[in-house]
């Protein structure tokens, strides 16, 4: 049957010659599978902009109850982004939560409020003139989403000792928006992430390691 939704695309495969696999969390179905037959063809090639990572779509899909691949009979693209693509701290922030969403979002994770959550957040991001906190604030907002949200900072920190001004800093993103002013410093951005960062490795399975955090540390140093 044919569907209409929207979606975030979370990654791509290179699927024989000139196909592709496309992962999109949509809200209709969550986490889903498409194969896009010649997206890497030269007659696709202007297709395979929209199955770039975090791409905010409209979609048409195919959907069947038994699982396994699908396919997309239509697709557009929902927000084209302005800045995410072209501002160096965006683009950083934007691999960031490509990684974190991959690591954290489970094919049985579908909602159609968490998919929503991830477009307003990310066309927020993308027009937000001090985008600095926002990766930060993001992970606060999307573990609430995910059921492990933190009330206080001595929940993130989980019994580890902080600096008292940086476990100051911890609390006011807990309860800050996106465009919430937080006098911050480099380092204490950075140990605010790290603590983040090990949070949310206590409570998803598998989280591994976040290879994006030194390309943001470098940025904000």
């Amino acid at each position: 049957m044919l569907f209409k939704t929207t979606g975030i695309v979370f990654r791509l495969t290179k699927y024989g010659e000139t196909s592709i696999i496309v992962s999109i969390f949509t809200s209709e179905f969550g986490l889903q599978s498409y194969i896009v037959n010649g997206a890497r063809s030269k007659s696709g090639k202007g297709r395979i902009a929209l199955y770039q990572p975090l791409t905010l779509l409209d979609l048409v899909v195919y959907h069947k109850e038994t699982g396994g691949i699908m396919r997309i009979k239509e697709i557009k693209c929902l927000h084209p982004y302005q800045h995410i693509n072209t501002d160096v701290n965006k683009t950083t922030i934007a691999l960031f939560i490509e990684e974190l969403v991959n690591k954290s979002i489970k094919e049985e994770a579908h909602s159609e409020v968490l998919c929503d959550f991830l477009i307003r957040a990310l066309m927020h991001l993308d027009g937000m003139p001090k985008p600095g906190n926002f990766h930060l604030i993001f992970m606060v907002k999307l573990s609430r989403h995910l059921g492990f949200q933190p009330q206080t900072a001595a929940e993130v920190l989980g019994g580890r000792v902080m600096d008292y001004d940086e476990e100051s800093v911890l609390t006011q993103v807990i309860n800050a928006g996106y465009d919430t002013e937080i006098p911050i410093t480099n380092v204490q951005r950075r140990n605010v992430l790290d603590a983040l960062v090990r949070f949310y490795s206590m409570h998803v399975e598998g989280f591994g390691m976040m290879k994006s955090v030194e390309v943001l540390r470098e940025i904000f140093s």
